[in-house]
């Protein structure tokens, strides 16, 4: 009666038993992501140093989550942030909430706010969750929090040896 579809299974299994393991050791060993994967968010600026992000609030409005809050505020004469008449007077994005699904990216006209491939987002509190403007605006490379001794590349085929930071070398 059940006899095929056992049979069936134990086939299945069988043939699982004898495959390599698809386990890392992380983070000593790593993956990288794909190139077109939506990880942490970051706040550009122009090569003088102003803020590209306007405070438009246009990326706030495109949130399905609500993750992101903005105020924007006028420029003054005698401090300038951004090139333009507003800037972000606030800027923070809830970790928490965001679905990392790009669509504040694509809704950002001067393209100010961009997703890197960095994924390891973590924190202690729900406070530290909540990144403000002053943790979005990257001017150095972001540091891991532990260093990496093997890095494989997205689809496994080549290993390379990280340096200290967790930089490919």
């Amino acid at each position: 009666m059940a006899l095929p579809e056992i049979l069936t299974g134990m086939r299945v299994v069988i043939r699982n038993v004898f495959k390599g393991k698809e386990t890392m050791s992380y983070p000593e060993v790593r993956r990288q992501p794909w190139p077109r994967f939506k990880g942490r968010h970051v706040l550009e600026r122009h090569p003088d140093g102003l803020e590209k992000c306007i405070g438009c609030e246009l990326c706030a409005g495109a949130c399905p989550a609500d993750a992101i809050y903005v105020v924007g505020a006028e420029n003054k004469p005698g401090a300038r942030f951004s090139p333009g008449e507003r800037y972000a007077q606030i800027y923070q994005i809830n970790y928490l909430r965001c679905i990392f699904c790009g669509l504040c990216v694509e809704a950002c006209p001067t393209e100010a706010l961009l997703m890197t491939t960095e994924y390891e987002i973590s924190g202690t509190s729900r406070d530290d969750l909540v990144y403000t403007k002053e943790q979005l605006i990257v001017d150095a490379p972001i540091q891991r929090h532990w260093d990496t001794k093997i890095e494989y590349s997205p689809d496994r085929t080549t290993k390379q040896k990280a340096g200290r930071d967790g930089a490919s070398s």
